[in-house]
């Protein structure tokens, strides 16, 4: 079993799409505030990723694991184009 984005998409619930972009929304304004650390960022967007969900599917098993996977994707996309910007940068500085 490969593991592509395809696949995680349909591990997640498609009436999600609204809570995965409040979660990068969320964890940008959140990397913005200087009193809070880098660290406590994952932390903060995955609670809020599974209050989300519970908000929007009813409080189940199955809201709390998609919000757990809706708040884990939402770190990983974050962390995509991080990872991409300094990729690009450090080419065009080589």
């Amino acid at each position: 079993m490969e593991f592509t984005m395809d696949y995680i998409f349909q591990l997640i619930d498609p009436a999600l799409i609204g809570v995965l972009v409040a979660c990068w929304v969320i964890g940008y304004t959140v990397k913005q505030l200087p009193s809070i650390p880098n660290w406590s960022i994952v932390f903060i967007v995955s609670a809020a990723a599974i209050l989300l969900t519970g908000f929007t599917l009813g409080w189940s098993v199955e809201s709390l694991i998609q919000g757990i996977l809706v708040g884990a994707f939402a770190v990983y996309g974050n962390q995509v184009v991080q990872q991409t910007q300094k990729g690009v940068e450090q080419n065009k500085n080589a």
